[in-house]
C-alpha cells in the first residue's frame, strides 16, 4: 500500500555518546523502529540499526580521522571516484522517509555533492556545496520528469559542522529547509509522489550514494561526514531541534520530557478553591454507600447526584476520589470510609464501602462454540460478481502460493552451515545475515500456508499447492533438527545435551555474532533437536541475562 506523496526529511545529525547498539530502544527521542539505517563513519560504514544495511565505500582517497568534537569521522579527500553507496533497498516499500547527518565542508569547490539519492539521473534528490565566495552555501533540489524545486541554504562557514535538515512533506505539499535547527527557507504547494524518485518495488534501480552525483560534471566532495541516518517517519521541527541541541550536548540524550513551549490546548484550569459554574450553588453531596467482594478495590462513582440552593436542578458532581495506597482494606470482610471532595468548595462527600464474602461464582454458560475455517466462505454479490473480499483473498492466496519457501528456509540453513538450493535469496530487512530476528517471519509463512490450506474449498489444485509447500518447510525443518547434537561424522566429538551447549571454538564465551565470519554452525555442539535461524547462543545469553541490543554481547528478545 502506498499514499500518494513523499514526506521526505533530510537532516544533518550527529550521534551522541548512546549508540543504537547499546540497546536503547529511542534514541534523541525517536523510536528505533523508525529508524532505517544509520551509518556513524567511526571506523566502517556499516549500518548500526537493526536492519543491517550495510554501504560500501568506494575509491581509496578517504580517512577516518579524530575529530574534537564528533570522535572518529570520516573525511573526504575531494578526489574523484571516492564515494559511499547505500543498498537501494533501503527505500524500498516506504511511505515517508528522513535522510540525517553532519557535514563539515573544507572547500568551496563548485558543485561538490554532498549525497544524491534516485533511479536516475532525471529523477532524484541532492544536496550540493555550491562555491559563495569564501563560503559555501548548500542547495537541495529535487528533479522528476515532471516537476523540479530548489532551495537554497544561508551560506555555510568553511571547516565547521554543520546541521542541516530538509523536509518534503508532500500530504501538506510543502518543501522546508533547515538550518542548525532553525528554519531557512520553504516551498508551498509541492507536487509529487514517493515513485517519482525510487524504485519502491524492489529497490534494485535505486542509486544512494553519499560524496557524488548521478549527474558527471559534479566536483568530489571535500569535506567530513559523520552519523547519517535514514528514518521511515517524517522528522518535524521540533525532532529537528532536538537532534541539534543534543548533538551540542545541550540536551540530554535518548529519553526525556519536552522542554518545549507548547500552545495551550487543554481547557481552561482553575484553582481548585474557586467554585466552577453550578458548583457556586451546591450545598451538600450526599454520602453514598458501595459493596465490593474480598480482595476487590471498589470502584467508587466517577459523578454523584448534587443538593443545589433555590432548588435549582443541577447536574451531577463530580468528586474527586483518594486513590488507595494499596489493597489492605480489601483483604477481608467489613466496611470501610473513603473521603472525597469537590473542586471549588469545602464539601467532602463520603463512601461507605463494604467488603463483603463473594458469593459462590457460577461456571459461565458457553455461548460461542468454535468452528473450522472451512466452514467460512465468501458469496459473490447479487449480480454475481466478486466482492472486495474474494478480490483481496484472491490476490492475497496468490500471492502466497507464487512464494519460494527456500528464502523462508535461507537463514535456518545458514545458521546450520548448509548450501542453499538454487534460486533461494535472503529475504533482507529483518531477515538478513547479521539481523538477530532471522528467521522469525518463517513462523508467520507457516501460519499463513497452514490456514490458507484448511480454508480454501473452492480450489483443489490452489489447496495441494499449499500442502506441497507446508511439507516442505516441515520436512526441511525437521531434517535440520535432526542435524543438531549429532556428529558430522561417525566418530567424531559431539555435544548430546542442550544445557552443555559449550562456546563456539576459538571464543571464551557466548555471543550472538550473525555475520559471515562470525557466526557458528557447528550444529553438532548444539544439542539434540535445537531448530532456529541463529546458533544457541542467543538464548543462552537471554538466560543469562542479556540485555537488548545490537551489540554480539546483547539479544532481541
Amino acid at each position: 500500500m502506498r499514499i500518494p506523496g513523499l514526506i521526505l526529511g533530510f537532516c544533518a545529525l550527529i550521534t551522541t555518546t548512546i549508540m543504537a547498539q547499546n540497546g536503547d530502544q529511542i534514541l534523541d527521542g525517536i523510536g528505533e523502529t523508525s529508524l532505517i539505517a544509520r551509518y556513524t563513519f567511526k571506523s566502517d560504514a556499516n549500518d548500526w540499526s537493526r536492519n543491517n544495511l550495510h554501504a560500501d565505500i568506494t575509491g581509496k582517497d578517504y580517512h577516518f580521522v579524530v575529530d574534537s568534537l564528533f570522535g572518529n569521522v570520516l573525511s573526504f579527500a575531494g578526489k574523484p571516484e571516492t564515494h559511499i553507496t547505500i543498498p537501494g533497498e533501503a527505500v524500498t516499500g516506504e511511505e515517508s522517509l528522513s535522510i540525517s547527518a553532519w557535514v563539515y565542508p573544507r572547500s568551496a569547490g563548485q558543485g561538490q555533492v554532498f549525497f544524491d539519492f534516485g533511479k536516475n539521473s532525471q529523477s532524484h534528490l541532492f544536496v550540493e556545496l555550491k562555491q559563495n565566495g569564501e563560503q559555501s552555501s548548500t542547495v537541495a533540489q529535487l528533479h522528476t520528469a515532471a516537476k523540479s524545486y530548489k532551495l537554497s541554504s544561508e551560506a555555510l562557514a568553511l571547516n565547521t559542522w554543520h546541521h542541516l535538515a530538509l523536509v518534503i512533506d508532500l500530504p501538506s505539499k510543502s518543501l522546508k529547509m533547515y538550518i542548525n535547527g532553525k528554519l531557512s527557507e520553504q516551498i508551498q504547494n509541492v507536487e509529487l509522489s514517493l515513485s517519482d524518485l525510487f524504485d519502491l518495488e524492489t529497490g534494485k534501480e535505486n542509486k544512494l550514494l553519499i560524496g557524488t552525483s548521478l549527474l558527471a560534471g559534479n566536483s568530489p566532495l571535500e569535506a567530513a561526514i559523520h552519523d547519517f541516518r535514514l528514518y521511515r517517519i517524517p522528522l518535524n521541527e521540533w525532532q529537528i531541534g532536538w537532534i541539534h541541541a543534543v548533538a551540542l550536548n545541550k540536551e540530554e540524550s535518548v529519553v526525556r520530557r519536552r522542554r518545549r513551549t507548547e500552545p495551550n490546548r487543554e481547557l481552561p484550569v482553575f484553582p481548585t478553591t474557586t467554585p466552577q459554574l453550578y458548583n457556586a450553588f451546591l450545598t451538600a453531596v450526599p454520602d453514598i454507600k458501595v459493596e465490593t467482594p474480598v480482595g476487590q478495590l471498589p470502584r467508587l462513582p466517577r459523578l454523584v447526584k448534587g443538593i443545589y440552593s433555590n432548588g435549582i436542578e443541577g447536574p451531577d458532581v463530580k468528586v474527586i476520589w483518594p486513590a488507595p495506597e494499596d489493597n489492605s482494606q480489601v483483604l477481608s470482610p467489613g466496611t470501610y470510609e473513603v473521603t472525597g471532595s469537590v473542586a471549588g468548595t469545602d464539601l467532602q462527600p463520603k463512601a461507605l464501602v463494604t467488603v463483603r464474602t463473594p458469593e459462590k461464582q457460577k461456571a459461565p454458560e458457553r455461548k460461542l462454540e468454535a468452528f473450522g475455517l472451512d466452514q467460512v466462505s465468501l458469496n459473490m454479490d447479487c449480480h454475481h460478481d466478486k466482492t472486495k473480499f474474494i478480490e483481496n483473498r484472491d490476490k492475497f492466496f496468490n500471492g502466497l502460493a507464487a512464494t519460494n519457501p527456500d528464502n523462508f528456509l535461507y537463514m535456518f540453513r545458514n545458521a546450520f552451515g548448509q548450501p542453499q538450493p538454487e534460486g533461494a535469496e535472503p529475504m533482507g530487512v529483518w531477515d538478513s545475515q547479521q539481523t538477530k530476528l532471522r528467521g522469525h517471519a518463517t513462523g508467520h509463512y507457516m501460519t499463513a500456508l497452514a490456514q490458507a490450506y484448511i480454508s480454501i474449498t473452492y480450489d483443489e489444485a490452489l489447496k495441494a499447492k499449499f500442502a506441497q509447500k507446508i511439507d516442505y518447510m516441515v520436512n526441511t525443518l525437521y531434517e535440520l533438527a535432526q542435524l543438531s547434537g549429532n556428529p558430522q561424522s561417525p566418530g567424531e566429538a559431539f555435544v548430546a545435551d542442550p544445557c552443555q551447549v559449550p562456546p563456539a571454538a576459538g571464543k571464551a564465551g557466548y555471543d550472538s555474532d550473525l555475520s559471515e565470519e562470525g557466526i557458528r554452525t557447528d550444529y553438532w555442539n548444539w544439542g539434540k533437536g535445537f531448530i532456529s535461524a541463529y546458533p544457541p547462543d542467543q538464548f543462552i545469553l537471554l538466560e543469562q541475562g542479556a540485555t537488548y541490543g545490537g551489540s554480539n554481547a546483547q539479544v532481541w528478545a
